[in-house]
């Protein structure tokens, strides 16, 4: 019960850190003040979720910080044993634009955090700005939950997430690793991967979403389609009736005659259908001229 407790103030904590800048420096000045810190002393975290940064987004801040400033401080934490030395909590997209636009300073908040709060400000930081891929933001969860023994009603809590939100994340994880890198590169988003989880194939699907630009809703049908096939009852096999020996004879005669599979069907009533069969569209132009000539 202290716990959590404990965890749900942490959560309300964080809420005041990560909010608009008027909300962020209400919180600094609650906490331990802003101030400005000459940008080599700050360290990236080695625990951020976030691991993909576009080089594009990138530079589109970094022009922003050059005309602007820094408008959001970075959320650090002390090194110890080190002097003049912070771990970066939140707020690593900032520190590498503002290397790139050239500042010598960064304004920071300074907060005293351990590895599990460091963690999670981390976390709620990207997954409020939707700064995180669906990937990384899994990642984060699966951290918390092996590393500080959360639940997901916990982390539902702490992120200000729902639970189901908080599971289908997390279910990510099962998908392929192939699967994987194409959601962190961006090339297949995180509802067509949640989509995934309800096929079979989910790599080879996820090929066809790239190549063929699939919709969420079709990979559904296909999941639906897969689910309806496999509860239908299996049927007994009836067996075809064999050919006569006088429509097999025609068959080859066409087949080597045309180049292509020819099949007959012939009822008793003197009826029938011929299926001529093709592989490409060379071989179905060829057969058009043919009959046309």
């Amino acid at each position: 019960m202290v716990e959590e407790q404990g965890r749900s103030r942490l959560g309300r904590g964080l809420a005041a850190l990560i909010g608009d800048v008027g909300e962020e420096i209400g919180a600094i000045e609650r906490a331990r003040g802003q101030r400005k810190v000459p940008v080599e002393f700050l360290r990236p975290n080695a625990r951020n979720p976030r691991k993909a940064f576009a080089e594009a987004e990138l530079e589109d801040l970094a022009a922003s910080v050059r005309e602007r400033g820094i408008l959001q401080p970075i959320i650090v934490r002390s090194i110890p044993g080190m002097i003049d030395a912070y771990e970066i909590i939140a707020g690593e997209r900032r520190w590498r634009a503002a290397q790139r636009a050239e500042l010598h300073d960064v304004p920071v908040i300074l907060v005293e955090a351990n590895d599990r709060e460091a963690l999670e400000i981390a976390i709620v930081e990207n997954v409020q700005r939707a700064d995180l891929n669906a990937m990384e933001e899994a990642a984060g969860y699966e951290r918390l939950i092996a590393e500080f023994d959360y639940t997901q009603n916990d982390l539902a809590k702490v992120i200000g997430k729902s639970r189901s939100h908080v599971a289908n994340t997390l279910r990510l994880s099962k998908l392929p690793e192939p699967v994987k890198r194409m959601v962190g590169e961006g090339a297949v988003s995180a509802g067509h991967a949640r989509a995934l989880l309800a096929v079979s194939e989910p790599e080879q699907v996820a090929k066809r979403i790239v190549e063929e630009g699939l919709t969420v809703r079709d990979i559904e049908r296909l999941g639906q389609d897969e689910a309806r096939s496999e509860n239908k009852p299996v049927r007994a096999a009836v067996p075809k009736p064999e050919k006569d020996p006088d429509t097999r004879a025609v068959e080859k005669a066409l087949e080597e005659a045309l180049g292509l599979g020819v099949s007959i069907q012939h009822r008793a009533s003197g009826g029938g259908e011929m299926r001529i069969s093709y592989k490409t569209l060379e071989q179905l132009d060829a057969l058009c001229r043919r009959l046309k000539a």
